[in-house]
């Protein structure tokens, strides 16, 4: 039997090698990939029985719209993707020694031996300019860890890239060129798309730049699970336009040639297509490219409460003992003690029923609803209490209790450790061996981290024995500091006893 995985699908990864250029497959998420030659068999319907023998497939022009349109002037504001990445090659590492610094020797000891070795990985996908002063929307998995981003137009133009922000959350990231007469696409309204509603996929599948495929909008607020970053938004749009390897980042567009959804995800069994492709709705991508933009980083709203979907099969298993009867809602199991729930006076048994209007039968609706939002917004949550209905506005806040926003790098979130912090990349989490931290990117020479020296690039992974996993472990802290540990990029694990 074969297995069916979820691929985000960004375009063959590239690598030098003696001898040439050697395909390695679907980014990082398959080893290996069939390639041939795939034919198309077309096949129309009548009434009458069909005979044997050689037939032409046809059909009326008014059967399906005119995609002309908005193929034309879409596709020219889709582009093409490369990113450099530097990839080590396994050398040696020395520990961070003192001796060392004082002669100004850098870290790795002699001569710098011991200096992991790195080589260049190209790999590539899609982006969508939205902006004539440059801003390009595409996905985070396409440009991640990248050292180097180049941009190709429809036209052929190209350009250096530089990054903006991303937000693994959500899977959509936001970089920016500096160019003239830029071709824009307009944003549309996601959530006025209709099921059956036909939509065209523009992107650079296998390097095909400025490819268009056209399909309906099958299935919209589907959860995947694809997403691995701690509280994920998924709340994918559905179709059956084709998509392939080079695709992520790419437009969804609608009839009217407006961007409803940034492709990113494809159902297969064997890396490419088989029928159903997924794209983060521009609900979703048009608030995140409007966080990065203003704040460099996504402004997470938090509701507070954990909750199930209230199926049929909840209501045969849990129906009886909870008193509820028909399906429909979202039942909350628990809510945050200080959340926006918590305050707004929801509780546990509470059966969520719509926010703003919007029925949420679907916990993915709430999800995107939510990731629509900033904190310090106001809400209006529809419940049930006990066979009543209820409305309650409330003030959503982000995960640390707090609806001021965030920046990228959060100055000052310790008064007393006198530097700025930011949090730790995925790359130096896995070089590092680490579930988190936060990395000192700057300090003040009078700041306790001054006095007690730490060094730039430290990685803080806890705090008076605490965990401390991310910005945001750091804001919640307000006790006195007595120790901190943590470990330096070279992979010296170093602890600071503070003396006062």
């Amino acid at each position: 039997m074969k297995k069916t995985a979820f691929l985000l699908f960004g375009a063959a990864v590239i690598s030098a090698a003696a001898g040439g250029l050697t395909a390695i497959g679907v980014n990082k998420y398959l080893s290996q990939q069939q390639e041939g030659v795939v034919s198309a068999v077309a096949a129309s319907w009548s009434d009458e029985q069909p005979q044997a023998g050689n037939h032409f497939a046809a059909y009326q022009a008014e059967q399906y719209p005119d995609l002309t349109y908005a193929a034309e002037n879409a596709v020219k504001a889709v582009v093409n993707i490369e990113a450099v990445k530097e990839v080590q090659m396994g050398g040696r590492s020395y520990g961070y020694d003192s001796f060392y610094e004082f002669f100004g020797i850098p870290y790795g000891g002699r001569g710098g031996y011991g200096q992991p070795q790195t080589r260049e990985q190209r790999s590539g996908g899609s982006g969508v300019i939205i902006s004539q002063d440059g801003y390009i929307v595409t996905n985070n998995h396409v440009i991640e860890d990248a050292t180097k981003l180049k941009v190709k137009l429809n036209d052929g133009r190209t350009y250096e890239a530089k990054l903006i922000g991303t937000d693994p959350t959500t899977d959509v990231a936001l970089i920016k060129v500096e160019g003239e007469d830029l071709p824009t696409l307009p944003f549309g309204d996601s959530d006025a798309l209709r099921l059956g509603e036909w939509v065209l996929a523009i992107g650079s599948p296998f390097d095909l730049q400025s490819t268009i495929t056209a399909g309906i909008v099958s299935a919209k607020a589907r959860h995947l699970g694809v997403i691995t970053e701690d509280f994920p938004i998924e709340s994918f749009i559905q179709t059956d336009a084709v998509v392939n390897p080079g695709n992520s980042g790419g437009a969804l567009v609608n009839t009217r040639g407006e961007l409803v959804g940034i492709n990113t995800v494809i159902k297969s069994s064997t890396g490419t297509y088989m029928g159903y492709s997924f794209a983060v709705p521009e609900t979703i991508v048009r608030k995140v490219v409007m966080d990065l933009k203003e704040y460099g980083v996504a402004q997470r709203a938090m509701l507070g409460v954990s909750y199930r979907a209230i199926d049929e099969e909840f209501v045969e298993q849990m129906g009886e003992e909870l008193g509820i009867k028909k399906a429909g809602g979202l039942y909350v199991n628990e809510v945050v003690e200080g959340s926006a729930a918590a305050e707004a006076g929801l509780r546990k048994g509470d059966i969520i029923t719509a926010l703003d209007g919007v029925k949420t039968d679907d916990a993915s609706v709430l999800v995107e609803k939510i990731a629509q939002r900033r904190p310090g917004d106001k809400v209006t949550i529809s419940y049930e209490r006990n066979g009543s209905n209820k409305k309650v506005d409330v003030v959503l806040k982000n995960r640390v209790g707090k609806s001021e926003p965030i920046t990228r790098e959060t100055t000052d979130v310790a008064a007393s450790l006198g530097g700025k912090f930011s949090d730790v990349s995925k790359q130096a989490r896995e070089k590092l061996e680490i579930r988190g931290g936060v990395q000192v990117t700057s300090i003040k020479r009078d700041g306790l981290l001054g006095r007690s020296g730490v060094k730039e690039g430290f990685v803080i992974t806890f705090i008076n024995d605490r965990p401390v996993l991310s910005v945001a472990d750091l804001q919640r802290m307000d006790e006195k500091i007595s120790t901190i540990d943590g470990v330096y990029p070279n992979g010296q694990a170093v602890r600071y006893v503070i003396v006062e």
